[in-house]
């Protein structure tokens, strides 16, 4: 029998392909575009999945601010910091992370929001912190990355 034809073929870091994927935020809620977009970041709609390897597509999602949340988790849902001093606990709200959004000492692509949504449905290794920087958030519709060759990706037939 021939031994080769039985290997499974693990991808590694050179041999993976990464693609742009563009998606449009408008009329989403938030938590459930967002766990859509880290299996994409993860490479999880990909059949060369691996969990160790980062063979996730570069993700920039467009119209970040007409996203809704559901109920009133916009100013109920509080989300908590901590600075390691004493008393240094800071509690922030979905719409605060929005407002700071606009903020012109943030990077572009860097949405705190969206950021701190989708950090917490990757994983808390060195392969989580490599992957959040695959994802890139804008408030409009106008996005830096034109030049590359961007697929549009319709996020609602992602399961």
């Amino acid at each position: 029998m021939d031994t080769l034809s039985y290997k499974t073929v693990t991808p590694n870091a050179q041999s993976v392909q990464h693609d742009w994927v563009l998606i449009d935020a408008t009329d989403q809620v938030l938590g459930r575009l967002c766990s859509k977009v880290a299996k994409i970041l993860r490479g999880k709609n990909k059949p060369s999945y691996s969990p160790f390897v980062n063979c996730g597509d570069n993700v920039i999602i467009i119209n970040a601010e007409k996203c809704v949340l559901t109920g009133k988790k916009m100013t109920d849902r509080i989300y908590l910091n901590y600075t390691g001093y004493p008393g240094g606990q800071r509690e922030l709200t979905p719409e605060v992370l929005m407002k700071k959004s606009y903020n012109k000492h943030l990077k572009p692509g860097m949405h705190p929001l969206y950021l701190r949504v989708v950090k917490g449905m990757l994983p808390k290794n060195r392969l989580g912190r490599q992957l959040i920087k695959n994802l890139h958030v804008y408030n409009g519709p106008d996005y830096p990355q034109q030049n590359m060759d961007v697929k549009v990706l319709d996020i609602n037939k992602i399961k």
